[in-house]
């Protein structure tokens, strides 16, 4: 058997094996690969994974071979998925790796809104502590989160983890979900309705999927009904939030801070809007890159590829 790994140098830049995969064929693993090249090197393989590299209705024709493609992530999007149903391909995700790590993440990134640590740090090395005339000092306003409210837009694994420890550090969470499992509700965790949440909440922390309609659920009317000094965190996915509108509530005060690990269109471009607004944390997508979970993802990956090899494929997006 044939395997072909399009573009796997962000799960594995030589510090996990592909070895799991190795026990199934014959693998061919590529960093990148760019459009022009997507159908000569499937060529004549029968299985593809994939991350960002897209495969189109196009590309399955081109590649009559392929009989299963893996996606090295969660979101699948960049497959045409009803063209490999039509073909009888199942594609499998990886749906559950990443709970733990981007759920820190955004608690990480929380944080560094509250005290910048980052920042701090880099002033003492240039040597403003040395000379401050007091023994300490601070750039920016510091905020204690114990007893605020978190609200978490889209309440299942990620957002649930991290109300889990936003609750460890005192705080008080509003979980906004379509599906509601009343068992997780306590006193100091319940759902309610989106502007209840966006009214009472000192922190909003985004992590629901990207579906039309919560695409923009972070814009100036939404922002409007928010208190003045909310804080907004994003590690789920880009276009939840219309960047011009959050621009504007950060350069205006009615947005404290905030921090996101993703955006409209990555890599980000230097016209991003967001590159120009106040209190505005933004890291290169890598909430979900400890290595501890991409060797989860490697792991399920493999899982999937044997699953179809043995005839009862698991995780698949295209039934």
């Amino acid at each position: 058997m044939k395997i072909v790994v399009l573009d796997g140098y962000t799960l594995n830049p030589g510090d996990i094996s592909w070895e799991g995969m190795e026990k199934f064929g014959e693998v061919t693993v590529y960093d990148r690969t760019k459009e022009d090249e997507i159908v000569s090197r499937i060529g004549d393989a029968e299985v593809v994974y994939t991350n960002k590299t897209p495969l189109t209705r196009e590309t399955f024709a081109a590649c009559p071979n392929i009989k299963f493609v893996g996606v090295l992530a969660t979101g699948y999007n960049i497959v045409d998925i009803e063209a490999a149903k039509e073909r009888n391909i199942p594609v499998s995700n990886i749906p559950t790796y990443g709970t733990a790590a981007v759920s820190q993440y955004a608690i990480a990134l929380l944080l560094e809104l509250c005290h910048h640590i980052g920042e701090h740090s880099e002033c003492v090395k240039k040597g403003d502590w040395t000379n401050n005339a007091d023994w300490c000092f601070w750039n920016y306003p510091l905020v204690e989160l114990a007893g605020k409210t978190m609200g978490i837009i889209g309440f299942g694994r990620i957002g649930q983890d991290t109300g889990k420890i936003a609750q460890a550090l005192g705080m008080k969470v509003l979980a906004y979900d379509a599906f509601k499992r009343p068992e997780l509700e306590s006193e100091t965790c319940r759902y309610a309705d989106l502007d209840t949440l966006l009214a009472e909440s000192d922190v909003i922390s985004l992590h629901c999927p990207l579906f039309p309609e919560t695409e923009g659920i972070i814009n100036k009317d939404t922002i409007a009904k928010m208190k003045t000094g909310v804080m907004i965190i994003n590690d789920s996915r880009g276009p939840l939030i219309v960047e011009e509108d959050l621009r504007d509530a950060l350069n205006s005060g009615k947005v404290a801070g905030a921090a996101v690990d993703v955006v409209s269109t990555e890599p980000i471009q230097m016209d991003n809007p967001l590159l120009q607004a106040k209190n505005m944390i933004i890291t290169p997508h890598i909430a979900w890159a400890p290595k501890e979970s991409r060797q989860r993802l490697m792991d399920i990956a493999v899982e999937n590829l044997k699953c179809f090899v043995g005839g009862e494929p698991q995780n698949v997006v295209n039934k």
